[in-house]
């Protein structure tokens, strides 16, 4: 009896609580993995009409510089979960921001339109590493009563890398250019990935294990066949489709009359998504007081509202709309993504890779596909794709809530 009892207080998990130092050392580090990964990600985002004009480009393929690297990651993102289950967590994320960051260096001293979109493609598949890994990171090593909070400061650190690579690349792309705007986010976010290899506490509850193909095959059809969870997947690749496609076609309109911005105005407008450092967490916050489903279905109707508040040919009007459709992006995405592990009963990873997987597939197929609307309908094409989108998006909540998953 006493043998069990010493046995059962052996597999006992220590945690990290919130209010501790290593708590404080968590969030400084997954800021800095953040803000290295969404920086490299997005740092093209902003300057798309800059390679079209170089390149002689449409807006279709201009973007490919940014889906060519989210397909990736989202691929990668089924493997490296699997990676990390032998080598660990902390050493797959140290090694993957490392790499990025050089081969965005790398990228910046490119002049051709191929070698650019080959080297984003392999810059994506580096950040997976990250991307998959972080969020189970997370919800092994942090309290549970913490969880929520913790997932929403770590995406608000994403979302500051995601603004700060864009608003940077379009300012320095208008005083120097691309090349060097590239070159200086990649230098930062090698420091930033320095800084999160030195503050990351190293796991205290992974546990390596073998790798097991066929075993990881049957969980990825476990998790597949959950109608929670698989509508969950819906809903993210519906979030982040339309968040990249209404950021990644803005610019184009923004430069057309009657507004005719500058790039580093355009640039500017990434400060929006600094709605998102307030909204995840506190989507965190109301996820331990009211339902979840509510949270999520009130979180996309603002994202709707947003897209039509974009409509009017007022600049500041397109920006409130655009500040409302963030932070409804950023509450949604904060609350589905933390209500994975709930729904999850066997590899958590593996169903946080599929969600991630399935949010960053939307980026590419969305982002890419929303040129052609742009090419033939303008703005009015990109806000009625979005806008059917995310009403599917609601659809999907409500028979979350319906079934009662």
């Amino acid at each position: 009896m006493i043998l069990l009892k010493n046995k059962k207080e052996s597999l006992k998990k220590e945690y990290i609580k919130k209010n501790t130092k290593q708590f404080n050392q968590v969030i400084l580090a997954l800021f800095s993995g953040g803000f290295a990964t969404f920086s490299i990600l997005y740092c093209v985002q902003s300057i798309l009409p800059v390679f079209s004009k170089q390149f002689s480009l449409t807006p279709a393929e201009s973007s490919l510089s940014l889906s060519s690297a989210t397909i990736t990651m989202s691929l990668g993102m089924l493997f490296t979960g699997l990676v990390s289950d032998v080598i660990g967590r902390k050493l797959i994320m140290s090694a993957s921001l490392l790499t990025a960051a050089i081969l965005t260096i790398i990228c910046s001293m490119m002049n051709s339109w191929m070698s650019i979109v080959l080297l984003r493609s392999l810059t994506g598949l580096a950040l997976s590493g990250v991307v998959a890994v972080a969020m189970t990171y997370i919800s092994e090593e942090i309290h549970p009563n913490s969880l929520s909070l913790c997932m929403g400061l770590y995406i608000s650190g994403n979302t500051i890398g995601g603004c700060s690579g864009r608003v940077l690349s379009s300012m320095l792309s208008e005083q120097f250019s691309w090349n060097i705007a590239l070159m200086i986010i990649g230098c930062i976010a090698l420091i930033s990935s320095l800084s999160f290899l030195y503050f990351l506490p190293p796991s205290k509850n992974f546990l390596s294990a073998s790798i097991n193909f066929p075993k990881f095959l049957n969980h990825f059809y476990y998790q597949l066949k959950n109608p929670g969870l698989f509508i969950l997947f819906l809903i993210g690749f519906i979030l982040m489709g339309s968040f990249v496609t209404i950021f990644n076609y803005i610019g184009y309109r923004l430069i057309l009359e009657p507004f005719f911005l500058c790039q580093s105005s355009i640039g500017l407008v990434s400060i929006l998504y600094l709605t998102g450092v307030y909204s995840s967490p506190k989507a965190g916050i109301l996820m331990n007081k009211y339902d979840k489903n509510n949270i999520l279905i009130v979180s996309l109707l603002l994202m709707i509202i947003g897209v039509f508040i974009t409509q009017f040919n007022e600049l500041f009007i397109i920006l409130f709309g655009l500040i409302i459709f963030s932070g409804g992006f950023f509450a949604s995405h904060s609350t589905a993504s933390s209500w994975i592990g709930s729904y999850s009963n066997i590899s958590k990873i593996q169903a946080t890779s599929l969600y991630l997987f399935f949010y960053y597939l939307g980026s590419s197929m969305f982002g890419t596909f929303g040129g052609f609307f742009w090419f033939y309908m303008k703005w009015p094409g990109i806000s009625s794709f979005i806008i059917i989108m995310l009403c599917l998006g609601v659809f999907l909540s409500f028979q979350l809530k319906k079934n009662n998953y």
